[in-house]
C-alpha cells in the first residue's frame, strides 16, 4: 500500500510516499480502508520533531492521525463494529495506529465511530480532532447547555469569545455555540470576517486592527484556539467565575486566581463516546464540516506546505480514495 512517510524530521520536503505493507489489526483494533485524512497542526509539528523530547517516535512514521474510511477487517475481540462499516476517528501512529495518510490504517476501536450518515468521506475525515475539541470545550469544560435549563441561561444569554474562528477548530466551536444558544464573539483578520460572521459569530474582532481585551467584557467563557499573549489577555475580558478553555496547553493559574476564573489546559479525548456525539450533532444539522483544500495523497508534501504556510480556513485534506 502506499502511504506518506517521513524518515527524518525537517520541513514539508521530508515527506515521501512510500510503498509500505498494510497493517494487521491487532486485539481490539480494526484494519480501514482510508478514503480520506485531514491535516491537524500537531502532525507537522511531530514532523518537525516538536514533540520528540516528550515522546519516543521510531521513524519512518506514517503521517497523520484524523480519518474517514470502511472497516476492511476486525482483530480479536473487536464486538461493536463489523467489516463494510463506515466509521471515522483516530490513528496516530504512536498512539497505537498506524498512521492515518495511507491507503490502509490500523485503529483502536476505542477511537474511532460510525462516520456521519449526511456526509462523505473528505467531510468526515476532516472532523475527529476539530469537533471533538469544540464539543468537549463548550459542552463538558465551560458547560454551554441549550434552552431554558441552564441557569445562566435564565439571566440572559451565555457569552463566549473563541480565539481563532476561522480555524479548523474555531470554525467548529462558532457553530456549536449557537446552537447552544450562546452569544458569540471571536477573533479573526480581515480576510476571514464574512466567513466567520456566516458560521455565526454575533461580534467579530479583527486582531490585526482591534485589541479584543479593550473592546470586551463581562464573558462568560474564553476558548483560545491562539495562545501564547492571547490566553493572558483573555482573563481580562472575564466575569468572575467564567472559564478559559486553551487548546495550547496550560493557562497561568496566577492569573486564574487573580481574576477569579477556572482555567482549563484542554487534551482533547478523540474518543468513541465523544465521536459519536459529534456523529449526531452532524446528522442533526447543527455542525458542517469546513474544507478549505483537498490534496490527492500523492500531492501530500504540498498539502503540508499549503497547511502551514497558507492559514487555511478549515481543514486541508488528503482525499485517498474516491
Amino acid at each position: 500500500m502506499k502511504a506518506a512517510q517521513f524518515t527524518k524530521y525537517g520541513g514539508p520536503e521530508v515527506i515521501e510516499i512510500q510503498d509500505i505493507p498494510a497493517p494487521t489489526p491487532e486485539k481490539n483494533q480494526v484494519l480501514i480502508q482510508v478514503y480520506a485524512a485531514t491535516i491537524n497542526p500537531f502532525d507537522y509539528k511531530v514532523r518537525r520533531g516538536d514533540m520528540k523530547t516528550m515522546m519516543s517516535l521510531q521513524l519512518p512514521l506514517t503521517l497523520g492521525g484524523n480519518l474517514s474510511g470502511v472497516i476492511t477487517a476486525l482483530g480479536t475481540e473487536v464486538t461493536n463494529f463489523a467489516i463494510g462499516d463506515e466509521v471515522f476517528g483516530q490513528s496516530y501512529a504512536f498512539g497505537g495506529g498506524s498512521g492515518a495518510i495511507a491507503e490502509y490504517a490500523v485503529s483502536n476501536a476505542e477511537n474511532i465511530a460510525i462516520k456521519p450518515k449526511k456526509v462523505n468521506h473528505i467531510q468526515a475525515g476532516a472532523l475527529p480532532l476539530v469537533g471533538v475539541s469544540a464539543l468537549q470545550a463548550l459542552e463538558q469544560h465551560i458547560g454551554l447547555q441549550k434552552g431554558p435549563t441552564s441557569a445562566k441561561a435564565s439571566a440572559g444569554k451565555q457569552k463566549i469569545l473563541i480565539h481563532g474562528g476561522a480555524g479548523g477548530i474555531g470554525s467548529i466551536a462558532i457553530q456549536l455555540a449557537k446552537h447552544l444558544g450562546a452569544y458569540v464573539a471571536t477573533t479573526v483578520g480581515s480576510d476571514d470576517i464574512d466567513f466567520v460572521k456566516k458560521l455565526g459569530a454575533d461580534e467579530v474582532i479583527d486582531y490585526k486592527k482591534e485589541k479584543f481585551e479593550e473592546k470586551l467584557s463581562g464573558f462568560d467563557a474564553v476558548f483560545d484556539t491562539v495562545g501564547g499573549e492571547t490566553t493572558d489577555k483573555s482573563f481580562k475580558v472575564l466575569k468572575r467565575g467564567g472559564v478559559l478553555v486553551s487548546m495550547l496547553g496550560a493557562p497561568k493559574e496566577a492569573l486564574a486566581k487573580q481574576y477569579g476564573v477556572t482555567a482549563i489546559g484542554q487534551n482533547t479525548q478523540t474518543n468513541a463516546k465523544n465521536l459519536s456525539r459529534l456523529a449526531a450533532l452532524v446528522d442533526q444539522g447543527v455542525i458542517k464540516s469546513v474544507v478549505d483544500k483537498v490534496f490527492p495523497l500523492e500531492q501530500t508534501r504540498q498539502a503540508f506546505e499549503y497547511a502551514e504556510t497558507g492559514h487555511p480556513r478549515g481543514k486541508v485534506v488528503i482525499s485517498i480514495k474516491e
